[in-house]
């Protein structure tokens, strides 16, 4: 069984609900506090054991480049003016991982993009990770390190999952279990009504997946919004290979729209012992 070492990150998205802050800043971009969201999820995989990674970007995502490139002006800068800890959190961000990059020239959906990461991939497994999907975790157990352990345990593609209000499901691809008890996965109903949905475990944006999802994705049709779906891909790959779900321990953020963004910078805030106390004292003057 080969080892998880390599992940793709979709990145190339607009961020349009985010506008006028994602005019000019990709919204991967955009701050959890102090740090770009797309940091904490590079820092996820790292955790989890992955060494190189593939960010599918577009022509106005430079900025996500040279975020984790090495700045020697301000590095430089920085050691001129004695500012040690500074200096060792800017030289640590283009230290994380092996990083490389494909623009996806047309915005063409997630199965499009990440066909892109093909010859990167070559016949080894891979992480899957949304920039959108921020997650929340014991330092000991990172999310995407979960479902490695069920790649390991069962030699398979893996779906991260949590449950999800009845009345939410309808916004999510929902798990169809073959054998709930074991995890296991027949298919992918997605954002059905809630008389449709067949479990409330929720796919949210964590995949190990095996490399035969690349013939598929050659042979991909258009799906939803006129675009290649990645979870039409993996529906067709369940036909005939296995995939479990990995019902994992974490909270979920949807960083893609303004509520989930903003839990996010809450709970992170509420983490930080430099901020926790003063976080709390503002929340309670502001609803007193």
């Amino acid at each position: 069984m080969k080892k998880i070492k390599k992940a793709v990150i979709p990145v190339a998205g607009l961020g349009t609900r985010f506008l006028p802050a994602t005019k000019v800043v990709p919204k991967e971009m955009l701050p959890i506090v102090d740090k770009p969201t797309l940091q904490c999820i590079i820092e996820e995989a790292v955790s989890s054991g992955i060494e190189e990674i593939m960010l599918i970007t577009s022509p106005y995502k430079k900025t996500i480049e040279d975020h984790f490139d090495i700045s020697y002006e301000l590095e430089n800068r920085l050691e001129k003016s004695n500012k040690l800890e500074e200096l060792k959190i800017v030289r640590g961000i283009s230290k994380l991982a092996k990083l490389y990059y494909v623009r996806q020239g047309e915005p063409l959906g997630s199965g499009h993009a990440i066909n892109l990461a093909k010859s990167f991939v070559g016949d080894e497994p891979f992480a899957v990770m949304y920039g959108d999907d921020l997650m929340f975790y014991d330092k000991d157990k990172p999310v995407l390190k979960q479902l490695i352990d069920v790649y390991e345990k069962h030699d398979c593609n893996v779906i991260g999952v949590q449950e999800v209000e009845e009345s939410n499901v309808h916004k999510y691809g929902i798990i169809k279990y073959d054998d709930e008890v074991s995890g296991k996965i027949e298919t992918i109903v997605e954002k059905p009504t809630k008389e449709e949905a067949p479990s409330l475990s929720a796919g949210l944006g964590r995949y190990i997946i095996k490399p035969e999802i690349f013939n598929v994705l050659d042979t991909l049709k258009k799906g939803v919004g006129n675009e290649y779906q990645f979870t039409d891909a993996m529906k067709e790959l369940m036909k005939k290979d296995i995939f479990y779900a990995c019902k994992f321990d974490g909270i979920y953020c949807d960083t893609g729209n303004k509520t989930g963004y903003l839990e996010a910078n809450i709970r992170y805030a509420l983490n930080r012992k430099d901020l926790r106390e003063d976080v709390i004292n503002i929340i309670k003057k502001l609803i007193d």
